[in-house]
């Protein structure tokens, strides 16, 4: 390129520089992975407890019972996928070993395990049978592991901590892609341990030494994200009721906490500008106990009950895993079923329309270049575009005319999380005869809030955004009606 030619070039830069589009707003303190933002797309997927326990009608195995007594006589994990699908769910979790320290695999690291039981003759691979229907009906699988193992001759020893990795190694390179990877904080105490029948304490910051192993999942399962009450990905909600918090920053601060070593205001709330992007999953159980439970066919949660927990977890940006325990039969029991197709339904029926969608939206203030950044972006229907702030504002006022009277119950609201979390404050309006009222408010936002309100017709809605850590980055608000029930 002649010196002519490069000045040329220079002249025509300096005179569309004006021109050129803004730039977008900076991230703002920690920000989610890209394994975090697949990960908070899924919102809801199944947990399932099955082992010797369910047999034995225990909550927690000994690590004594013989593994003659896993023998489900008609197990089926594509009937569990089809029903977690057909609910909504969209993966499963499965305790592929829980304390007892059977395993569900055919695992190199013990006899404990389905090769030493009568079911399929000791050449049953569970975990292997589940990884192929969940691929049949398009869900993701994941892995819970128990750190604690009540029958492994090492626990508490040095030896034991190889054999858990190794017995990590088997199920990550085995079965394809794991979603997420589960570690609690149940450990140490008495148990069969060999034949020792003894109790055996261990100190759960330094024993299990779990940096080696999460970057062994990492190294094998890049995608995978890595749950415990320390993360190091996603954080326990700190309660097994189905109750996430408000508020509920996905910022945590990740020092000093680990498995089973946390601060139980930090599991609820999250950390309020904390160093680390480390969000919130709550786990529960359809029925009363994780494991299935003859004498709890009566106790599985309604409908009504499933709702409330809905939307105090997915409702409150956090995601939910909840467990549905097969029976002794190796299926999901024809109640727990029906009580999934029931929370299926009425979720599909309810987020079927957006009324919102393609309607006209304005907001007070906007980013420098309102083209990319408009209100229009909150109701296009495209959850990765986004409306910003102006730099240096703390508060905004959105509006959208929903084009005569309409009847709705239910709002949707997404930060643009790729930037941080930034809300702490805001309130919902509706117009109705001219008029506005309140119909709804709260603290965080952050991947999602959905707010039930009372049903009401109106021509608009506006969310007052009244406290925020940084200009706010709001990527859609959404309208719904739910089913009269």
């Amino acid at each position: 390129m002649t010196l002519r030619t490069t000045a040329g070039v220079f002249a025509l830069f300096l005179y569309m520089a004006p021109f050129a589009a803004a730039a977008p707003p900076e991230p703002f303190g920690a920000v989610p992975s890209e394994p975090h933002l697949r990960w908070h797309e899924l919102e809801y997927y199944g947990f399932i407890h099955f082992t010797i326990n369910t047999f034995t009608d225990r909550e927690w195995g000994g690590g004594d019972e013989s593994p003659g007594l896993f023998d489900p006589s008609a197990c089926d994990p594509e009937q569990w996928a089809r029903v977690a699908a057909g609910s909504g769910m969209k993966g499963l979790i499965l305790t592929a070993k829980h304390h007892d320290g059977f395993c569900l695999w055919p695992s190199k690291y013990t006899q404990h395990s389905v090769k030493a039981s009568p079911w399929k003759g000791g050449k049953g691979d569970l975990v292997g049978e589940l990884a192929a229907a969940c691929k049949k009906h398009g869900l993701l699988l994941g892995l819970y592991l128990s750190p604690w193992d009540r029958n492994h001759a090492e626990y508490g020893r040095p030896a034991y901590i190889d054999d858990y990795r190794n017995q990590w190694r088997e199920l990550l390179t085995r079965y394809g892609p794991i979603f997420e990877t589960w570690y609690d904080g149940a450990n140490g105490g008495s148990g069969y341990y060999g034949g020792a029948n003894e109790t055996r304490r261990i100190d759960n910051k330094t024993y299990y030494d779990w940096i080696p192993t999460w970057k062994l999942v990492r190294d094998l399962q890049p995608g995978c994200i890595r749950f415990s009450d320390g993360g190091p990905d996603i954080r326990w909600v700190g309660n097994e009721r189905g109750l996430g918090y408000d508020p509920n920053w996905c910022t945590f601060n990740r020092q000093g906490r680990w498995p089973g070593v946390s601060e139980q205001a930090s599991l609820w709330h999250g950390d309020r500008g904390g160093t680390d992007w480390v969000p919130a999953e709550v786990d529960v159980s359809i029925r009363p106990g994780w494991f299935w439970h003859e004498s709890q066919n009566d106790k599985v949660k309604t409908l009504d009950e499933l709702l409330e927990i809905y939307y105090a977890s997915v409702g409150r940006g956090c995601n939910l895993l909840l467990n549905v325990p097969p029976d002794r039969r190796g299926l999901f029991h024809e109640i727990d079923t029906k009580r999934l197709q029931e929370l299926g339904d009425y979720i599909q029926q309810t987020f079927a329309t957006d009324l919102a969608k393609g309607k006209p939206a304005k907001a007070d203030t906007t980013w420098d270049d309102p083209a990319d950044f408009a209100a229009a972006n909150l109701t296009d229907g495209d959850r990765k575009t986004y409306w910003a702030a102006a730099d240096g504002a703390r508060r905004a006022v959105l509006e959208i005319d929903l084009g005569g009277p309409a009847t709705f119950d239910n709002i949707r609201i997404e930060e643009f999380i790729p930037l941080g979390q930034r809300v702490e404050g805001f309130e919902i309006d509706a117009r109705s005869g001219g008029e506005w009222k309140k119909i709804a408010e709260g603290f965080t936002i952050g991947p999602r809030r959905i707010l039930r309100t009372e049903r009401v017709a109106a021509d608009a809605v506006r969310v007052r955004l009244v406290k925020c850590l940084a200009p706010p980055t709001i990527s859609t608000i959404e309208v719904y009606n739910s089913p009269q029930r």
